[in-house]
């Protein structure tokens, strides 16, 4: 048009409002001006409901235009004024919209309904219920007799404020108040309120009321039933749910957003198998009807659907056969595979995603994220959260503690802090996050303590998850004050009817050494399950009450109580942890009646209780005969091997372990360099140590330093350790120079200075264990210096170190009868003492002479052969020997097999013909026909 006056640009402004083109209104309006028509209050109300359709990127342009007419008589004009609260209320967020709206408000000289309704929106929408009431009263209280009566927009603003109330008991209050004026009003039948009332009163679980209102609506479309429907799926009624869909469907015509509710209903379902055929039904339905064609959110409903229901390959079915597929589809399959712990294929469909285009959400991320977490990828991990920094994700909390469980859950203690120091925000989870990270490191128990202690000091509401994390913490310290005002703490929070709680306190108390608090929390459990019976037992096994833990165990079995696989695993350990065969046998047979003896790891603790108990090449038919083995059965067998002796078939093992692509781990090289230790495979073992990094990416550990220095001190090779020492990260570890010293008690006094030097370090990290002054004393007496020998001894009785007692034990069909050095207790005595006088004599015969610089104290030689002569395990194996049996003998000790007695059980073993079998604290010792397992290379 080549003349346009001021009602064409009214006009034409207001079309591109309501064709939803703001942009195009607002430049328009600019137009106008520029070619110097003045607006009228309908292209000003026009313009203004273009900004507020911007919403917050509207806000400027809104106050440049409200500043145009605020000089004008626009200002208090009722209609502009109206629109004007609108925009606000919609473009600013927060108290800065409702202020602005509340002086365009107050500056209205006649008002309206439509400007009390305006008013009403922008507080309802902020959830601020109380100033929303408030106007609704001052519109009735100024207003009576002037016929302004609210409408149904006032009564639907108004249950807004109710839904977004902060508080739920002020909110439903509100609502039950509203409810009374609308029923006063005759507004229950409109269908924009009664669908609104139902929507509410479902959400807040009052599903009756929210029934009854339905009824009573004169009519009823999508909206209302999805409303009802929404709530009772909310409060897991999903078969009650399907049944009002069925009602509805040929009541009302539904939308895509009811079929979206009826499949999230079906999930819900009380029965699993229920909800799959019903799935299916509804999937059948919805494809005869064609309401799936070219509809992705049905679509995507579908893979949440058979996700929920496990029936991941239905929903895997479903999103291939997607004609079109958004960021949606991507996201829901990637987390139905990562619930229903298809790890590897979320990974992967994450990597397709990123193929075809499209942009991951935070959603998508997360279930990426934890799918690397649960399988150990890190390095995928890492490329995720590169590409969640690229989309600015990182910074959603959300995602944030998403890293935090990935770098926890792989072991990366630093990576978790950095994640955790960078975040802007933190939420329960995050404290959560961070705290499992570092209750789950060794080295980081501490910091975990300090999060917790900074958690409560800035105010984050402690729950059970936190909790559990902190007693793991505290039980990885073995602090009794500390697991004391934990367990205040919980009852301060009235957390103590929580199961999950109660079995980590059970767990705590049992590291602690508090077993008599254990067993008081145990007796007060209104009800007991796996998990508190495995923690109880777990703690009196830790605590070496077999006794009480084998009662435990019967009294599971005589009351009908079903042992898990944890439980077997658990007793199997404790039987493993003191060798007691017949016991680990019983619990055995018990696996196997109750038909879990395939399972992996209940067969890895067979493995693992079986060579501890001296039966090698039981432990190796147990684990041939697993269906499969994982990390622990192959860690267990390979570790089994080495402290028997048998490093080549460690080797071996390790080697086919390697060929069926199992991935070794920290454990797996711990077996693997003590096997080289113990076969003085040097070269091998720095071999296997580089391979760590190099090859499979794992930092050693001071458990792998330490078998690298027992390594070379057994071969000999010092001026190697004096080099390998300076490689060391963690010079001051009581482990490493425990070992060094050992080793230098061993070469008759030939390192007395490195000696001097470790002895020196762990005294000052341990002044009060007495395993260091012995080891010390051991290295003096070797090289024949008794005075220092001395010194050292009185040193220990200064520190009131006490000395572990040396003792060996056998177990009979009777019971287990235990020995110490020189012992006379035992009711056969006599015969030990005949029987072993006769072994010593016979040995004579065949060339046996006494090693007396294994007797550590300055004692005539006769006297050092006595002292010898009595050790405990040579009462062990005479008593054996007075009882008529062929069978092997086994011998348990608890400190190092001494060298003497090593070369006297190689003479009995010929002597008597038969197989003995010594394990002590360091490793297991074969002993057959003059010759022992270990080649004297021990």
């Amino acid at each position: 048009m080549s003349d346009k006056n001021l009602v064409t640009w009214a006009c034409l402004i207001s079309g591109c409002s309501h064709n939803n083109m703001p942009a195009n209104a607002i430049a328009l309006f600019g137009r106008m001006l520029s070619e110097g028509f003045i607006p009228n209050h309908y292209a000003i109300g026009s313009v203004l409901r273009a900004c507020q359709m911007l919403g917050a990127s509207g806000s400027g342009y809104g106050l440049q235009i409200h500043g145009l007419i605020s000089k004008t008589r626009y200002s208090v004009d009722v209609v502009v004024c109206n629109v004007l609260i609108s925009m606000y209320g919609s473009c600013f967020l927060g108290s800065v919209g409702s202020k602005y709206a509340r002086h365009v408000f107050d500056g209205i000289e006649c008002r309206n309904s439509i400007s009390w309704n305006s008013i009403i929106s922008v507080y309802s929408q902020r959830g601020d219920a109380n100033l929303a009431v408030v106007f609704f009263s001052r519109m009735q209280m100024e207003h009576i007799g002037f016929g302004f009566r609210p409408s149904e927009y006032t009564f639907a603003s108004l249950i807004t404020a109710a839904a977004e109330c902060p508080c739920v008991e002020d909110g439903l209050l509100l609502l039950k108040q509203l409810l009374s004026k609308i029923e006063m009003s005759g507004f229950v039948r409109d269908l924009y309120v009664g669908s609104a009332l139902v929507n509410l009163f479902a959400r807040f679980g009052l599903i009756e009321t929210a029934k009854d209102i339905l009824h009573h609506m004169g009519t009823i479309n999508a909206v209302s039933v999805n409303g009802l429907m929404v709530g009772l799926v909310k409060l897991k009624h999903g078969e009650e749910a399907v049944e009002l869909f069925m009602e509805m469907n040929d009541v009302v015509r539904l939308n895509l957003d009811t079929y979206g509710n009826l499949l999230s209903a079906i999930c819900e379902y009380s029965c699993l198998e229920d909800a799959k055929m019903k799935g299916k039904e509804v999937h059948g339905y919805i494809i005869r009807t064609g309401i799936l064609d070219g509809r992705i959110a049905v679509g995507n409903s579908l893979i949440n659907m058979y996700a929920k229901c496990g029936s991941i390959d239905d929903a895997w079915a479903v999103f291939r056969l997607m004609l079109h597929k958004d960021s949606v589809s991507w996201s829901s399959i990637i987390s139905s595979l990562d619930q229903n712990e298809y790890f590897e294929d979320a990974v992967w469909s994450f990597c397709s995603m990123k193929r075809v285009g499209l942009v991951p959400s935070n959603f998508t991320l997360i279930s990426s994220l934890n799918s690397c977490g649960s399988i150990g990828w890190i390095r995928m991990g890492e490329q995720i959260h590169c590409e969640g920094v690229k989309l600015g994700l990182d910074s959603d909390v959300s995602v944030s503690n998403s890293l935090l469980s990935l770098y926890a859950d792989t072991g990366r203690v630093t990576e978790s802090r950095k994640v955790f120091h960078f975040m802007p925000e933190y939420d329960n989870v995050s404290w959560n996050s961070v705290i499992r990270a570092f209750s789950h490191c060794e080295t980081s128990v501490i910091e975990a303590i300090n999060y917790f202690i900074e958690m409560m000091r800035v105010g984050v509401n402690l729950n059970n998850v936190t909790f559990i994390n902190i007693l793991k913490a505290v039980a990885s310290l073995s602090h009794v004050e500390l697991a004391h005002q934990i367990h205040s703490l919980v009852l301060k929070y009235h957390l103590m009817s929580d199961s999950a709680i109660q079995n980590s306190l059970l767990a705590c108390y049992g590291k602690c050494g508090e077993m008599n608090n254990c067993e008081t929390l145990f007796s007060r459990m209104s009800e007991r399950d796996d998990v508190s019976w495995n923690s109880i037992i777990s703690g009196y096994i830790h605590n070496e009450h077999l006794v009480k833990a084998m009662d435990a165990v019967w009294f599971m079995l005589q009351t009908g109580q079903r042992l898990d696989r944890y439980t077997f695993a658990t007793v199997l350990s404790a039987c493993a942890s003191v060798a007691t065969l017949e016991h680990g046998m019983e619990v055995h047979a018990c696996s196997t009646r109750a038909c879990l003896d395939a399972d992996v790891v209940i067969g890895s603790a067979l493995i693992d209780m079986y060579a501890k108990c001296g039966r090698i090449e039981y432990a190796s038919r147990v684990f041939y005969s697993m269906p499969h083995q994982n990390i622990y059965s192959w860690n267990s067998m390979i570790s089994s091997y080495a402290r028997h002796g048998d490093g080549h078939k460690a080797l071996e093992l390790f080697t086919q372990m390697k060929l069926e692509n199992q991935q070794p781990d920290h454990v797996t090289f711990v077996g693997v360099l003590s096997a080289c230790s113990h076969i003085g495979l040097v070269s091998q073992g720095y071999k296997h140590f580089e391979s760590m990094t190099k090859v499979y990416g794992l930092t050693p550990r001071i458990e792998h330093f330490s078998c690298m220095v027992d390594l070379l001190s057994r071969a000999s090779e010092f001026d190697k350790l004096e080099d390998f020492m300076a490689q060391i990260p963690v010079t001051s570890n009581i482990l490493i120079w425990r070992t060094i010293l050992g080793a230098c008690s061993r070469v008759s006094g030939r390192l007395m200075d490195l000696g001097k030097r470790a002895a020196q370090m762990i005294i000052e990290l341990e002044p009060q264990n007495a395993v260091n002054y012995v080891l010390l004393a051991n290295m003096y007496a070797s090289g024949g210096d008794w005075v220092h020998v001395t010194e050292t001894r009185l040193a220990m009785r200064d520190a009131e170190a006490r000395k572990e007692a040396g003792c060996s034990w056998v177990t009979m069909k009777d019971s287990v009868h235990v020995f110490v050095s020189s012992d006379k207790s035992h009711p056969d005595a006599e015969s030990i003492y005949k029987k072993l006088a006769e072994l010593h004599w016979k040995m004579r015969e065949m060339g046996y002479i006494p090693e007396t610089r294994f007797a550590l104290y300055d004692l005539e030689m006769e006297n050092k052969e006595e002292v010898l002569r009595y050790h405990s395990e040579r009462l062990a194996v005479a008593f054996v020997l007075t009882r008529k049996s062929e069978m092997p003998i086994r011998i348990m000790k608890n400190l190092r097999v001494c060298g003497d007695c090593h070369s006297a059980f190689k003479y009995i073993s010929e002597i008597v013909g038969r197989r003995i079998v010594l394990r002590d604290s360091n490793r297991f010792h074969h002993f057959l026909d003059g010759k022992c397992s270990c080649n004297d290379y021990w």
